[in-house]
């Protein structure tokens, strides 16, 4: 297989990845399309220098994530932040209702984090450890739990301040 085939099928096995950072990085369908396009292209730039010290995914996050925080800066993306209104706490409402209201409401706040905070909220929720997350942003495993731990409180606030 030569390297441009190999780098197909790394892409197509892992192009849930580059959505998913896509996704979290991009408010819309455009940006997302764009962002996942200089993702692919970013990936490709690199793909000679990849020497499998890591996971193959662990090194797509890293590019993909530098990518995109480059890709906001550049852009200069101001994320807007919208009041929730009162109207979705007067009805009650099925079950099912109440989780995708859960998590429309917690996506918000999260989309309002700074770069770095979404980052590592996305890996933590994906389910990564802490070795992996300070792999992948660059600090150290301690400072990761130190900061998932002052988002909490953040997203907390931000939360009880709207409801």
């Amino acid at each position: 297989m030569d390297q441009k085939e190999e780098f197909i099928d790394m892409v197509e096995k892992n192009k849930g990845l580059i959505y998913k950072v896509a996704s979290f990085y991009a408010d819309n369908t455009h940006d997302r399309e764009d962002l996942f396009q200089e993702i692919i292209y970013q990936l490709w730039r690199s793909f000679s220098s990849f020497q499998n010290n890591s996971s193959v995914s662990t090194w797509m996050y890293q590019v993909a994530m530098n990518t995109a925080i480059f890709f906001l800066k550049k852009n200069k993306r101001k994320l807007p932040v919208e009041s929730l209104g009162n109207e979705i706490l007067e009805y009650p409402e099925p079950e099912a209702a109440k989780t995708e209201e859960y998590f429309q409401i917690m996506n918000h706040h999260i989309k309002g984090l700074n770069l770095m905070e979404r980052g590592i909220v996305m890996l933590y929720l994906e389910g990564r450890s802490y070795e992996e997350i300070s792999s992948l942003i660059g600090i150290s495993a301690s400072n990761v739990g130190t900061r998932l731990s002052r988002i909490r409180e953040k997203l907390k606030a931000q939360i009880s301040k709207t409801h």
